[in-house]
């Protein structure tokens, strides 16, 4: 669990009820140094209290939609899910090993986007930007 986030208040400032489901869901998601499927945040929520498979779901939807966790790639057709950028967790790039899998978080800074090319050139609107830097993992390349 992170220790610079209240989750009970930032569910508040989304105008939805801190249920216990919902402040757990945040919290293993929150407390996590990457990104996590929707499979790996059910198992580690059953462990220590049963929780129905589907509200874990519909939560991360719940979450995803109100802004306060993010859906990203997570290679292939997977999709994983982490903090949504707040003043405790600013945006960062991911990078996504091609050989096991695995989607570590960036430093903040990491790697500039600059969007004013976009912004000029494009008649809609940006509402969010997903990095994904793909290569071969430290342990994988050590395995190799």
């Amino acid at each position: 669990m992170c220790q610079h986030c209240n989750y009970s208040e930032l569910l508040m400032g989304r105008d939805l009820e801190p249920l216990t489901n919902r402040v757990r869901v945040l919290e293993v998601v929150g407390g996590n140094p990457s990104p996590l499927s929707a499979q790996d945040i059910y198992a580690t929520l059953n462990r220590s209290s049963a929780i129905n498979r589907v509200t874990v779901y519909r939560i991360l939807e719940m979450l995803v939609d109100k802004g306060l966790v993010e859906r990203l790639s997570g290679g292939g057709r997977s999709l994983v899910y982490g903090l949504a950028p707040n003043e405790n967790h600013p945006a960062h790039p991911h990078f996504h090993c091609k050989s096991c899998g695995a989607l570590q978080c960036l430093q903040p800074g990491s790697l500039k986007v600059d969007l004013q090319g976009i912004e000029h050139s494009f008649a809609g609107e940006i509402q969010g930007v997903e990095v994904r830097v793909d290569g071969i993992c430290r342990n994988c390349l050590r395995k190799a």
